[in-house]
């Protein structure tokens, strides 16, 4: 049985793409970790609504300009195992990928297009500063020219500030293209705009969270992404790597698959994806 193309993949970023929580990077270098983290888990668990808590831990940490820039780089050192690799080998076999995520903007939109992401596929959360904040008049700058210095004011509310908004975002992105969908996350809201998607994909290598775990169709425990590319893709699609500079990130894929990295909890879907997987082996049941 053949399994189908997902064309269309979406990224979460925090806790998916890279290993940290951008919010929790902010509340580390303000002292505030350990009250903004537990925020945090309470709504990537679904025990409390993102709207509840987004304005809430921003104002707690209350950020420079320059900290939520610094983000970017955090990012880039805590990449998850495979993501880059991944995508690249998504787009080799003509996948679009996407990033959706309820992290800020800047530092969000950056580490995407440095994954090879278009930014035009990009959604986060966008952020306003008090241009008057800082000290630039000890320099003799205008306020525009001390932008590194100005503390945040308030963030753009919006579907991705809360915990059942992804999904709207994803129908804005797909628009009238055609075309299976496919998105991989690691929290509550995630699971929750599976229902805009043919397929989601619960992650677990960073953080496992119980509800994901238990109501995600498939879900990929391994500390790496690999193991997505056959679900994107198919498992005979892997084929069309070999002897290319993506071979590595399916032979990868597929060892993890054999390790059991890969689960479902929806059996027709299990039965459907090992049937794939018999067939790209030649094997028959």
């Amino acid at each position: 049985m053949r399994w189908p193309h997902y064309e269309h993949v979406f990224f979460d970023c925090d806790s998916t793409l890279t290993t940290v929580e951008g919010i929790d990077v902010l509340a580390e270098s303000a002292g505030k970790k350990q009250s903004v983290e537990e925020l945090t888990q309470a709504a990537m668990d679904g025990k409390m609504d993102l709207a509840d808590i987004y304005g809430e831990r921003l104002q707690v940490v209350q950020p420079s300009r320059q900290q939520i820039s610094e983000i970017r780089a955090v990012y880039r050192r805590n990449i998850v195992e495979d993501a880059a690799a991944l995508i690249e080998a998504l787009h080799f076999l003509g996948h679009k990928c996407y990033i959706i995520s309820g992290g800020l903007e800047e530092p969000v939109r950056e580490f995407g297009i440095h994954l090879g992401v278009p930014g035009e596929r990009i959604r986060a959360v966008g952020v306003a500063y008090d241009e008057l904040s800082g000290v630039w008049w000890e320099s003799g700058d205008s306020p525009a020219g001390n932008q590194q210095g100005q503390q945040y004011l308030d963030y753009e509310q919006g579907h991705l500030t809360v915990s059942d908004g992804k999904k709207q975002i994803v129908a804005e992105l797909l628009g009238d293209q055609s075309g299976r969908s496919l998105l991989v996350g690691d929290g509550h809201s995630d699971l929750l705009a599976g229902d805009a998607v043919d397929l989601f994909v619960g992650f677990g290598g960073v953080v496992k969270r119980e509800v994901v775990a238990a109501e995600a169709p498939a879900f990929i425990q391994s500390a790496s992404l690999a193991p997505l590319l056959a679900l994107a893709a198919g498992p005979v699609m892997l084929s069309k790597l070999t002897g290319s500079e993506h071979q590595p990130v399916a032979d990868k894929c597929n060892e993890l698959i054999d390790k059991g990295m890969v689960t479902f909890n929806d059996e027709k879907l299990r039965d459907k994806f090992r049937r794939a997987l018999w067939a790209a082996s030649d094997q028959t049941y």
